[in-house]
This record gives structure tokens, sequence and C-alpha cells, in this order.
């Protein structure tokens, strides 16, 4: 009798533990089945449209080396090898991913001498399912301090020779195929030549087309609200090319400058008389910190 007992416990023990496992398998079910909140990423190949940020992101630990570099114009004919002859404006940077949101970076270009730094900084990000946000929004905000002698005299203090830069992205990537993004910039300069603006307002679009896995067809334009005569609103379109660890963009631009400051203020450039420029940047990325797993 005492044996019966025994086994029909056990089996009873079996059972309860069978029917709980069913039931946890049945609810995890039920909640794997619940939409989920899903960040979006791949907006753009690199954290740049061309000579814009973009809404895209460095990860954590990553650093992103860049090299800008753009030939002369396409306008000086064969004589100039349409361009490749020179005189090039060439920057080198480092960008860095501190967290998913934050990053930052320094440059220096040959252009006025110029070193320039950003902060970027992404409140929020386009995401689908629950508290779906329908686009990114980043921040950014720089920093340029021109050397050299010409365009500011060698006694000038040095508050002189700075500006600085605020910037709102607002994107969205609308399918694999097609990101879109506004730019609206305010550009402040300390010192300008008679009747010039200490602060310029722009509102600029950049986009993205996927033309396939690796290749991407890219615009960068601003409309520079308060401009003097002879300033040009700059425009930028080419190509991403993808290959590893390594994003290359060849373009065409009528800005000679490659930095915020250089490229509202100092483009000068039509493309209507062909004073177009061919460059090309390479970002090459390395993980400088161990991914968290």
């Amino acid at each position: 009798m005492k044996l019966k007992l025994a086994l029909l416990l056990l089996l009873s023990i079996g059972v309860s533990k069978v029917f709980a496992q069913d039931s946890t398998d049945m609810l995890k079910q039920i909640e794997d089945g619940k939409p989920q909140k899903e960040k979006v990423y791949g907006a753009f190949k690199s954290s740049r449209v061309i000579m814009s940020q973009s809404i895209e992101m460095l990860k954590p630990g990553v650093m992103d080396f860049r090299i800008l570099h753009r030939f002369g114009k396409i306008s000086g004919g064969s004589y100039e090898f349409f361009g490749l002859d020179g005189p090039a404006v060439i920057r080198l940077g480092l960008d860095y991913g501190l967290t998913d949101n934050f990053s930052f970076g320094i440059g220096r270009s040959n252009h006025k001498k110029e070193v320039d730094g950003f902060l970027k900084f992404r409140p929020l990000q386009q995401a689908t399912g629950p508290k779906t946000s329908p686009v990114s929004i980043v921040a950014v905000a720089g920093l340029t301090y021109a050397a050299d002698t010409i365009s500011v005299p060698k006694e000038s203090p040095t508050s002189d020779r700075m500006a600085n830069y605020w910037q709102v992205l607002i994107g969205r990537k609308f399918s694999e195929a097609l990101t879109l993004q506004l730019m609206s910039t305010l550009l402040h300069r300390n010192l300008v030549s008679q009747g010039d603006h200490n602060d310029l307002f722009a509102e600029g679009i950049g986009g993205r087309v996927k033309l396939s896995k690796r290749i991407s067809f890219n615009v960068d334009y601003y409309y520079v609200f308060n401009k003097i005569a002879g300033q040009r609103n700059p425009l930028s379109v080419g190509f991403d090319i993808e290959t590893g660890g390594h994003v290359f963009q060849l373009h065409f631009t009528n800005a000679t400058g490659i930095n915020e400051r250089a490229f509202l203020s100092d483009t000068v450039d039509d493309w209507g008389a062909g004073d177009i420029q061919f460059g090309f940047n390479i970002s090459r990325t390395f993980q400088i910190k161990k991914k968290k797993t």
C-alpha cells in the first residue's frame, strides 16, 4: 500500500512539472509573439553623407580615421588635367564613438590651416514596434580655429580666428533603398569682412539611394539664407562604395572647404560655370574598445 502511495506521489509530481513546463513555454511563446521595439540602423553607410554629418552614429569603442581629399576645378581643362594637378584641399580626421548615441571628433585641413572639433549626440533614434519613433534626431556642435595669416592678420587675437556651429539633423530611413535627412544649421564667425554677417543660417538636405549591396548614391546640399553677393550654396553628389572596414566616397562638389564653417561661408564656385571639383573620402574604422558580450 505504501509503495502504491509513493508511486502515485511521484507520478503526480512528474505530471505537475510537465504541465508547469508547458505553461511556461506557452507564456513565453505568447510574450515572444508580442511586437518588440526595434531600432533602425544603416540609414547611411557612414557617419557622413558627403560633406555633412549624417544621422548614423559610430558604435561604442569604434574609431573612424577619415581622409577627405578634393582636387582642383574641372574647368581648368586638360592643361590642369581637369583639376587633378591641384591645388588640392585635404582634411585628416579622427572620430570616436563613446556610446551608441554620443561621439566626438577632431580634424585638420590645409584650407586656411584650420583645426576643427565636434560633439555629436542622438537623443532619439528611429524605431519600429511599441513606442515607435518615425525619425532620428541628432544634435551636432562644432568649433573651428583658422591658423593662417592670410584670412586673419597675424597680430589678431585668438578669438578672431574662431567660429562655431550648431546643427539639428532630422532624418528617416524610409526603406532599405532610401534615406533622407534635414540639417538646420546656425554658423557664427567672430570675425567677418565688411558687409558680411557674423551669423549664417542654412537649411540642408541629405539623401542616400541604395543601388546595390555595397554601393549607394548620395546627395548633400545647403541653402544659405543670408549669404552675401559672390557666395554660393554648397552642393555635393557622389557614390559610397563599401569594402569591408573601408567606405570610399567618390564625389563632385562646388565646395572648397571640408568642414561646416568652410563650406557654408567660403563656397564661391558655381556648378553652372563648371567650377566643380572631383574628390574622394576614405573612412577606415577600428574597434579600439572591446565589445560588451
